[in-house]
């Protein structure tokens, strides 16, 4: 279906899911305990994000979206594990 939609329109919605699984990754950095840890991550995250800003090949940015989203996942198993 997405094939269908114009590219503007696909290239909002795209930003919208980068942008979520930026606050998403965000929000789970704030649940790491320990401060120094907390700034690594957040850098780290910052910098990945803007290194891959201007990003423009469709199956790339796919891509970045499911790692991105894989690393959250780790990041939320991990934070789970870590408070049982």
């Amino acid at each position: 279906a997405a094939g269908r939609l114009p590219s503007f329109l696909c290239q909002f919605l795209r930003r919208q899911q980068v942008l979520q699984l930026y606050r998403k990754i965000l929000r789970a950095i704030r649940e790491v305990p320990a401060e120094q840890d907390r700034r690594y991550l957040k850098d780290w995250a910052r910098e990945e994000f803007r290194r891959n800003k201007d990003a423009t090949e469709e199956d790339a940015i796919r891509m970045m979206i499911t790692q991105g989203n894989m690393q959250l996942q780790e990041l939320q198993r991990t934070l789970k594990l870590a408070k049982s």
